[in-house]
């Protein structure tokens, strides 16, 4: 079996994002893998830990990314691939398109992926890739567990849980609580030096750069102002609450 996982490197959540004209300042700032493509990362590697699988991690974004695939290599991966691009992607369409390529070439059994990116939250390229390859998905996925060609997964279900049974090839999604993602061990940081990772552009795979989304501006939320708490009966603060809402907040 061959398993695929789409990553993407971000911010740490821990770090302070800080813009400046425009644009968010690097200088300094910790990158780690996305939180939910390492819970992707885990799985794959549990699912190769349990019978004989080939894990390649696949990222697309600068050469800075190279760190966030020698820790998924540490922690158990077999080879990387990274689509390196001079900035980091904004457009999840061309970056579907680039990924739906190499994914093609691999021709994997299963494909993972995040849920969503922690940074801007689309949860659309993993999607993407997808719909172009015409494979099946399950999203949001609690408890995954593969039995030859046959895929039975949990997913989250706004509260609930649903259970999907599908065959392979498709792809599966991490939902938060699917596992704990592990530590690299020292042996499997040494390790991860020496396994392959490849480099190829956009170019190499016959895609030339057309983004169909642009960033005007990027700027930080206001700073939350001081809220108010309304006196009187019920009915003054609710006449109270639609006058504000009319006259200071002009949405009603």
């Amino acid at each position: 079996m061959k398993i695929i996982v789409l990553m993407k490197q971000t911010f740490d959540t821990e770090e302070k994002v800080v813009v400046e004209g425009g644009r968010i300042k690097e200088d300094g700032v910790q990158f780690i893998i996305n939180p939910y493509d390492e819970y992707a990362v885990e799985e794959a590697i549990r699912i190769k830990e349990a019978g004989e699988a080939e894990v390649v991690v696949l990222s697309y974004g600068p050469p800075r990314v190279e760190e966030a695939l020698r820790k998924a290599l540490a922690m158990g991966a077999d080879r990387a691939i990274l689509v390196e691009a001079e900035a980091p992607p904004v457009d999840e369409a061309f970056v579907a398109d680039v990924l739906a390529r190499v994914v093609e070439k691999e021709a994997p059994d299963l494909l993972l992926a995040g849920y969503f990116s922690v940074d801007n939250g689309g949860g659309q390229v993993a999607l993407r890739v997808a719909e172009r390859l015409g494979l099946n998905h399950i999203g949001a996925v609690l408890k995954l567990s593969v039995d030859g060609r046959k895929v039975r997964a949990e997913r989250d279900a706004e509260g609930d849980v649903e259970i999907v049974e599908a065959e392979l090839p498709l792809l599966v999604t991490a939902q938060q609580g699917l596992n704990d993602p592990r530590y690299p061990s020292l042996p499997g940081i040494m390790k991860a030096k020496k396994k392959p990772l490849e480099r190829i552009s956009p170019a190499d795979l016959g895609v030339e750069r057309a983004e169909k989304t642009t960033v005007v501006d990027r700027f930080a939320p206001p700073k939350r102002e001081a809220g108010k708490i309304l006196g009187g009966t019920a009915e003054e603060a609710a006449r109270e609450l639609v006058r504000l809402l009319r006259e200071e907040a002009k949405v009603v």
